[in-house]
C-alpha cells in the first residue's frame, strides 16, 4: 500500500486513502471469556485505513493503557493482538468510520447499543468499558451517566465509562485519562469493577 512510513514504522495512510477509508470497519480484537472489552465509539479515519484500532498518532489509548498498568510496556495499534493475552480486547459501538464520532446519528449509536449487547452475549467479557461518557448517555439513554462504574449491565457484563481517548478531547489530558483508567484496573483487582 501507499503511504510514508514513520521513523518507527508506522504505516501513514495518503489523504486520499484516508478520505476512501469513509465507511470502512475495523475488526474486533476480541474472543470468549475477555476479563475487560474496551468499547470505543466509532473508528477515525486513520484507524480505517490501516485497519487497527486507535492508530491516529493522537490517540492517547495506547498510553494511558499503559499508564495505568494495563500493559506491561506501550502498545502501538499495530500490536493491539496482544491485548488479547492479557484478557483485554477492542471493539466499537459503531463500525463506520467518520472523521469525527459526531457525524454519527444518536439513531446509529442507539442500534450500535443493540449490536453491542449482542457481541457481548457472544463473547461474554466480564467488563466492559466505554470509551467516551457522552456517546455512552446517547446510545444507551443514560442522560445523566458520568465517568466510572454504572449501576446497569450490559448483556450481564460490569460497564465502567472512561474518557474518550481522542486526541479532539480536551477535557482529559493524559495524565488525567490515565487516572481514570488506573480506578478501573484498581477497581478490577479488587473485584469491585
Amino acid at each position: 500500500m501507499a503511504g510514508d512510513r514513520h521513523p518507527r514504522g508506522v504505516w501513514r495512510p495518503t489523504p486520499d486513502q484516508l478520505e476512501g477509508a469513509r465507511g470502512w470497519a475495523v475488526k474486533d480484537v476480541i474472543k470468549p471469556g475477555l476479563d475487560l472489552l474496551f468499547v470505543g465509539i466509532n473508528p477515525g479515519l486513520w484507524s480505517g485505513a490501516v485497519g487497527h484500532h486507535f492508530a491516529h498518532p493522537s490517540s492517547r489509548f495506547w498510553k494511558a493503557l499503559h499508564l495505568a498498568g494495563f500493559t506491561p510496556h506501550l502498545l502501538t495499534s499495530f500490536e493491539e493482538r496482544d491485548l488479547l493475552s492479557l484478557g483485554l480486547g477492542l471493539t466499537n459501538l459503531v463500525d463506520r468510520a467518520t472523521p469525527a464520532a459526531r457525524e454519527l446519528s444518536r439513531a446509529e449509536l442507539r442500534e450500535g447499543a443493540l449490536k453491542l449487547k449482542r457481541r457481548v452475549s457472544r463473547y461474554r467479557p466480564a467488563r466492559l468499558a466505554m470509551l467516551g461518557v457522552g456517546f455512552y448517555r446517547m446510545a444507551f439513554d443514560r442522560p445523566l451517566a458520568g465517568v466510572g462504574p454504572q449501576q446497569e449491565l450490559v448483556a450481564g457484563a460490569l460497564v465502567w465509562v472512561l474518557p474518550d481517548p481522542s486526541g479532539l478531547n480536551a477535557h482529559y489530558p493524559i495524565p488525567e485519562a490515565a487516572r481514570e483508567f488506573m480506578k478501573l484496573r484498581d477497581a478490577m483487582h479488587l473485584g469491585s469493577g
